[in-house]
């Protein structure tokens, strides 16, 4: 008789091992996504605020 206990616990370790790299792949690429959105926002923020400086600028100074 073949005893297939050692093969199925190495596949059932193998497989949560699989898993867990997965996950952590994917939670990389979400830290990376929200962390690319916070830069898009600020740089958006700060455009806003020097097109508003400068529009006041503009309006105090004379040309």
């Amino acid at each position: 008789m073949t005893d297939n206990f050692g093969m199925k616990q190495f596949l059932n370790v193998a497989t949560k091992a699989m898993a867990l790299s997965v996950v952590l792949l994917f939670n990389g690429c979400a830290v990376i996504t929200v962390a690319d959105a916070a830069v898009s926002v600020t740089a958006t923020v700060v455009k806003t605020g020097v097109n508003v400086a400068g529009a006041a600028i503009n309006a105090v100074l004379p040309d």
